[in-house]
């Protein structure tokens, strides 16, 4: 960027880089943004982007041209259009045009209408937008300008409850210091107010004077999507002044409780965080979408041979048969070979058999720009474009399903009034096969409502009440809490139980008093006072409000702040406390400090922050009541309580001022300033003295432990990561009923080194191998083994497990070395715990597990430090709690309580990956069944490419006559009550190995698609053959063998989707019975003499399908096809039902044997006499009920009763294929064809 010669040099003096003379800014490649005050002309020649958005893609001149070239992108759509091609060369095509035409334009309509749709709400939202209005600072005078006009180097005024246009420099305010609120929930979902300030050499341009003589330059960062973080420099009047993101506003943020603000535009338009954050969706794809595109790779092959094999045939016959016929049959002009023939004859058929590659099941979604923060199902869907079968996509199905999601009463938090929400369509059936959670702890299985519970002062435990035995007081066996009515301004809904703590405070305690002294001005809370003595904290955190109101209410409270002050009422004396500096918390410190100075001119360091990070920070002279707090630290977090430790630090006048300056030269640093800033923390909070903890308590979320256990028996494994100390974490697990005291071990990895970690990793797998070994599993440990050995040993170990790892522990455990080590070690345990972790962490062991496992993977969290472990998983669940909607808005679905977990999976996820296994699996046998009547009906006519369906009939199969009866099955299935979901979880499992749909079941599908064709074909052709009309006269030819093995196919394929069916509804009867209807009425139409009389070149088969429909003989066939191909199903099923029934099988046969009993139960109460009671009950029983009972038919069976009851036959062979899923996913490159469905 060149320095325009009209800069002063002043501030080239003043610092500037010699880099930046250097470099020349060109907009979406700039390396630093350069934005000078007032001066349009200055800031014109850096060509930045406008204040002007543009979401939508669309003109009327380009819509047309854009939108086909977008959609013949689609694999799907350029297929058939390459069919189409060809049905329109003369010499290949037996079909007409339309065949293909009509389906194609129908989708491609249908689609450009949804386009068309969703681009005109772009462009009136943007013309919304961009012609809001905003006053801008143009030649001393504030004038009215369209958000479109606004440039970068304008100021711009805001007022209260105005939307920000643009990303601003805040440059002052109405509020003193500078000081303005603003709301952020637009921008990153939270809804808790947040302050921001002007720098103070430009807070006191408020006068529009002024503002028009400010000629300062921002020198900063160039456009990046990081919404916390802002560098930069103003240069001003031969100085220069730091720019952090507590001084800027951005777009989308709305201005709050101030009356009035100027801002600096820096970014406009699409260089603004908000715009720059509205990149394109990353798109997460199934397992079965995945294995979808290699199953159609495989058909187009199929069909590829198929063509082959009839071309071969056709050039054959033409040469050894077709070369007699040449007098009255010739080729056409162009062919002039039996060979040349049979190539055309290759394209023909190609065209023919295309409905066997169901290319509208080829999932390929489009990648859609969309704003993140306003996401929604109600949002354009990225859909892939439907072609044979519109109606029966997988999109449509899966639309479905997240729509029942979305409805689900038994998902909604009335407290909250938040309804469960599917933000995506694409991934339903892939809650059906979840195989590990990894969790938050922190409002997740939390409330994150967190409450003042104990403390530790100078090495004294308050909050436990006792009884005159010296025992510890239960919550219902304790007095009255503590009286706070001495303070006018305490929190009436605060309470504590232990009233020496208070007694402490009145008494003086100098301890007590600086402690909580550090909690009234160690944070970043702002107060609000709407009546007198009415105080509102808005805190970033729950935890930083509990601790804030626990001073409050023991006679320190927070009244106010300014910038450069904050005011307590300490016991009644209002004291104004000079603010020198905050050292604000973040994940790598964990901890905030701020600098004050007291009235005294005293200055002192107050600190609070994790105990692992603060405990190394003290000074050695604490060491005795470091041994006593450390000891109530551990009883804390021994009870689930979050811990804090908290010091303080006495500075000398001179050490602060240096201190301060070499603080101010780290805030300039244009490069490494945030690191330059931690070095320099790092030196002042050292040799702190100790004051004491707090433990604030978190309670579970209400049904917290039923889910977890309900998950553990659908063979879920749950992992727990936190960034809570270790004895917290492992509390929080033993309430939730994650640890138990009945497992055989916990082993816990605490080691600071690699080496120490790998070994504390080497002794629990011994541990669970040697205890495999002596429960007589037959296992022997043999030093070292290979990785998929020891996996599959360390899988079938007898005995429950759990692993929990700290965060440095974690950090050796992740590395390449090593992981595997710890993964099997981990995938070996019943639960597994990570403790201080951080948000990178989590998204690591998450990505090991979908890296080595192939296993589906889920991640559940609230907060912004979950979103990259919410991103990384196969499923990310945002919970919508305190901490905003930073997790809600990156995640794929979303409701307010964990326990809606459990039926999100056991019931949605399960039945959806049902319906999905149903619909492809049926999708697969009709196309087959109906295709492949082409293929045999070649070798009887000459290989010509003739058809044995009318072309309407080809048209419509797929569109009408087949459509609706699958789309009902695929929707609204189920084969149990969603009740029996929750109560047998066994019932998850064959979704986690892939047993409704995988290669084996394909393949099935495709034999029984082929059997039906075959019999489809030869019954009427064998039939047909010797058969005749009630008159005498032949009853075959080619319009009534096309309509008898039409009606044939069409009964078939509808008696075999309600024998698929395992659930009724009006709606499945309308569309199945309904279907056999409308193919009967159009049949009987298109040989009717209306339409002969319309277009008789198209319909000349006049009351061809009353005559043969008319003829006994046909129906007969029609009924011994229809038999010999249902039959087979039938009694495979049955046998199946009887010798290995699934266990959805015996979960109905249950039912049946509850309503039975019921029957009996009401019969029985009908029977009784109602004259004596004497000798009731021998009268009144009846015959029956013994066998019954011994038979054990009507005892209820729990979920492990039933599963082993079923598991005789079923789940042996369940176990088996786990244990073969298992071996073949422990080596890295391992599992790739058994596993179809993993990755």
């Amino acid at each position: 960027m060149t320095v325009p010669k009209e800069m002063p040099e002043k501030w080239a003096r003043a610092g500037a880089p010699p880099s930046w003379s250097q470099k020349k800014p060109s907009w979406g490649t700039e390396e630093e943004r350069r934005a000078r005050a007032n001066d349009r002309e200055y800031n014109e020649k850096f060509q930045y982007a406008s204040n002007c958005i543009k979401t939508s893609k669309y003109n009327i001149l380009t819509f047309l041209p854009v939108n086909l070239f977008e959609q013949f992108q689609e694999v799907a759509n350029t297929y058939f259009l390459f069919l189409l091609i060809l049905q329109l060369i003369p010499q290949i095509s037996s079909l007409s045009w339309f065949t293909t035409i009509v389906p194609l334009v129908l989708v491609l309509t249908i689609t450009a209408v949804k386009d068309a749709t969703d681009d005109y709400f772009r462009h009136k939202s943007d013309n919304q937008v961009n012609n809001r209005q905003s006053q801008v600072l143009i030649n001393g005078i504030l004038q009215q300008e369209q958000w479109m006009n606004v440039c970068v180097g304008d100021i711009i005024k805001l007022e209260n409850n105005q939307f920000v246009a643009a990303d601003l420099l805040l440059l002052s305010s109405s509020e003193p210091h500078g000081l303005c609120y603003i709301e952020t929930a637009e921008l990153d979902g939270e809804t808790n107010m947040k302050v921001r300030q002007a720098i103070p050499v430009t807070s006191e341009l408020g006068d529009i004077s002024k503002l028009a003589k400010f000629d300062g330059e921002v020198i900063c960062e160039p456009p990046n999507n990081k919404l916390d973080k802002f560098s930069g420099t103003l240069y001003w009047k031969e100085n220069k002044f730091p720019l952090s993101n507590q001084n800027m506003l951005l777009r989308g943020c709305v201005l709050r409780n101030t009356e009035w603000c100027f801002g600096l535009v820096i970014f406009a338009g699409p260089d603004t965080k908000l715009m720059q954050n509205s990149g394109r969706t990353k798109f997460k794809r199934t397992s079965i979408d995945r294995l979808m595109n290699t199953l159609v790779l495989w058909i187009f092959g199929f069909l590829v041979c198929m063509g082959v094999i009839l071309a071969i045939g056709n050039a054959i016959w033409e040469h050894e048969v077709g070369t007699r016929f040449q007098v009255y049959l010739p080729w056409d002009e162009a062919v002039d070979s039996a060979f040349f023939s049979g190539f055309l004859s290759f394209w023909s058929y190609i065209i023919i058999l295309n409905t066997v590659v169901p290319i509208s099941l080829y999932v390929r979604p489009k990648a859609c720009s969309q704003d993140p923060c306003r996401w929604s199902i109600s949002s354009p869907p990225c859909s892939p474009s439907l072609t044979s079968c519109p109606l029966c996509s997988v999109e449509v199905i899966r639309l479905g399903h997240s729509y029942f999601i979305n409805w689900d009463k038994k998902m909604f938090c009335m407290k909250k009034r938040t309804p469960a929400e599917a933000r995506t369509t694409t991934l339903n059936e892939e809650l059906g096969q979840v195989e590990y959670i990894f969790s938050d702890k922190t409002g997740t299985l939390t409330q994150n409502i967190m409450v003042f519970n104990k403390c530790s002062i100078n090495g004294r435990s308050y909050g436990d009440v006792f009884d005159v035995l010296g025992h510890k007081a239960e919550l219902g066996e304790r007095p009255e809490p503590v009286d706070f009515s001495f303070n006018p301004l305490a929190d009436k809904k605060f309470l504590f139980w232990d009233p020496s703590l208070l007694e402490a405070v009145k008494m003086g305690d100098p301890p007590t008093h600086e402690f909580f002294r550090l909690l009234s001005l160690c944070h970043t809370v702002m107060s609000e006072e709407k009546d007198e003595g009415e105080l509102y904290y808005k805190a970033q955190s729950p935890d930083e409000g509990a601790l804030v109101t626990a001073a409050r209410n023991f006679g320190f409270v927070f009244r106010s702040r300014t910038p450069k002050t904050i005011t307590v009422h300490e016991l009644g004396t209002a004291i104004t406390y000079q603010l020198l500096a905050i050292l604000d918390f973040n994940n790598i410190r964990k901890r905030m400090s701020v600098i004050v100075r007291n009235p005294e001119g005293k200055i002192r360091l107050y600190c609070k922050g994790a105990d692992t990070i603060l405990l190394d920070r003290l000074h050695h002279s604490t060491q005795e009541l470091l041994n006593s707090t450390t000891d109530h630290l551990n009883e804390y977090a021994g009870e689930g309580l979050r811990t804090l430790v908290l010091a303080y630090k006495d500075l000398d006048e001179e050490y602060y001022e240096e201190w301060a300056r070499r603080r101010l030269q780290a805030s300039l640093a244009q490069d490494s300033r945030e690191d330059r800033l931690a070095s320099i923390y790092e030196e002042v909070e050292s040799d702190m003295m100790l004051l004491g903890a707090t433990a604030i308590e978190d309670k579970l979320q209400q049904g917290v432990p039923e889910t977890i256990a309900l998950l553990t028996l659908a063979n879920i494994k749950i992992w727990v990561l936190t960034g809570d100390k270790q004895e917290t974490a492992v509390n929080i697990g033993y309430s939730c009923k994650m640890l138990t005291d009945d497992m055989t071990e916990v082993f816990i990895v605490t080691g600071h080194t690699v080496l120490e970690v790998r070994e504390e990793l080497r002794k629990a797998r011994e541990k669970m191998v040697d205890s495999s070994r002596t429960v007589g599993n037959g296992f022997t440990y043999q030093g070292k083994l290979s990785t998929s050995k020891l996996t599959s040993v360390l899988e079938a170990v007898a005995g429950e497990y759990a692993l929990i790892i700290n965060g440095h522990s974690l950090a050796h455990a992740l590395e390449a070395d090593m992981e595997l080590e710890f993964l099997e070690t981990a995938c070996a345990c019943k639960a597994v715990i990570c403790c201080r972790v951080t948000p990178l962490q989590k998204a690591q062991v998450v990505e090991l597990v979908k890296k080595y496992k192939k296993a589906v993977t889920l991640a559940i969290g609230d907060g912004a430090n979950d979103v990259s472990m919410i991103k990384t998983a196969h499923i990310g669940v945002g919970i919508s709690g305190q901490e905003g909607i930073q997790a809600v808005l990156a995640s794929d679905y979303s409701f307010s309580q964990f326990k809606f977990l459990q039926r999100l999976l056991l019931v949605h996820g399960r039945w959806s990956y049902l319906r999905m296994c149903k619909f492809l699996c049926y999708f697969f046998y009709k196309n087959f069944a109906f295709t492949m009547v082409h293929f045999w009906f070649g070798f009887f006519c000459g290989f010509s490419a003739q058809t044995v369906y009318d072309q309407y009939f080809i048209t419509l199969y797929n569109i009408v006559y087949t459509s609706l009866p699958v789309l009902a099955m695929g929707v609204f299935d189920q084969d149990v009550p969603e009740q029996r979901s929750m109560e047998y979880p066994k019932l998850y499992e064959p979704g986690q190995l892939n047993l409704l749909f995988n290669k084996r079941e394909f393949f099935i599908c495709i034999a029984q698609g082929i059997y039906t064709s075959v019999l489809m074909f030869f019954i009427p052709y064998g039939v047909f053959a010797e058969a005749t009309r009630h008159d005498g006269t032949q009853l075959a030819d080619y319009q009534s063998f096309a309509v008898t093995v039409a009606t044939s196919l069409v009964i078939v394929v509808s008696v075999q989707i309600g024998l698929d069916t395992g659930y009724w509804t009006a709606i499945n009867h309308f569309f199945i019975w309904g279907s056999l209807a409308v193919y009967f009425a159009i049949l009987f139409a298109m040989h009717s003499n209306g339409l002969f009389d319309m277009f008789p070149n198209q319909f000349r088969f006049v009351g061809n399908a009353q005559n043969t429909l008319a003829q006994p003989t046909v129906w007969l066939t029609i009924m011994l096809t229809t038999a010999v191909c249902i039959m087979p199903v039938v009694a495979f099923r049955f046998l199946r039902l009887s010798l290995k029934p699934d266990l959805s099988d015996t979960v109905r046969y249950t039912q049946l044997v509850r309503k039975k009993q019921k029957a009996q139960h009401r019969c029985m109460r009908r029977v009784g006499r109602t004259g004596s009671r004497r000798s009731g009950y021998a009268f009144s029983h009846q015959e029956g009920f013994g066998e019954l009972i011994m038979s054990g038919k009507n005892m209820r069976l729990s979920s492990l009763a039933l599963s082993s009851f079923t598991t005789r036959s079923s789940s042996s062979w369940i176990e088996s294929l786990r244990r073969k899923k298992s071996d073949s996913a422990s080596s890295p490159g391992g599992g790739g064809a058994d596993k179809p469905l993993k990755g």
